[in-house]
């Protein structure tokens, strides 16, 4: 079984601190790992994908993506189609990575791998398979970019 390509996409006006290019680098870099972290909770597709697209987007945009889709009309953070396409909220990574204290670029990593993981078999909709997918999550994004351990201060 060959990967998909997979390729991120600026759709967004402003991206402090994310990189469409790095992103992408580093997508690649975790795709295997994702296709071998199959799921059990829905059909797995991604292995069969030739190719997957992210598009980086704003919160108005992927609040309309959400409402034509989903009927929910507010910002989410991902939403993944079976077709293999990824849409990401960069204002969401931004604000999320603030609150959590690490680097933009590394939450929507974080998102590109949830979407990967659901083309993969993996749901979040109940648990157990939300946790599953959670713990999986954070192991594939701690491979390709890991947190500097804290400073011991005594």
């Amino acid at each position: 079984m060959s990967l998909p390509t997979i390729e991120c996409f600026a759709h967004a006006e402003e991206m402090p601190g994310i990189s469409a290019e790095s992103l992408t680098g580093r997508a690649v870099e975790v795709l295997g790992a994702c296709v071998g972290a199959k799921g059990e909770a829905v059909p797995a597709l991604l292995g069969d994908l030739e190719e997957v697209e992210v598009s980086l987007v704003d919160d108005a945009a992927i609040a309309a993506v959400h409402e034509e889709f989903m009927d929910d009309p507010t910002p989410t953070d991902v939403i993944t189609f079976h077709h293999g396409e990824i849409v990401i909220s960069v204002e969401t990574a931004i604000r999320c990575a603030e609150e959590q204290g690490h680097p933009a670029e590394r939450e929507a990593l974080l998102y590109v791998i949830h979407g990967l993981l659901h083309l993969n078999g993996h749901d979040d909709l109940s648990e157990p398979a939300r946790e599953i997918m959670h713990q999986t999550q954070e192991r594939l994004l701690a491979m390709v970019w890991p947190l500097p351990m804290p400073e011991n201060r005594e």
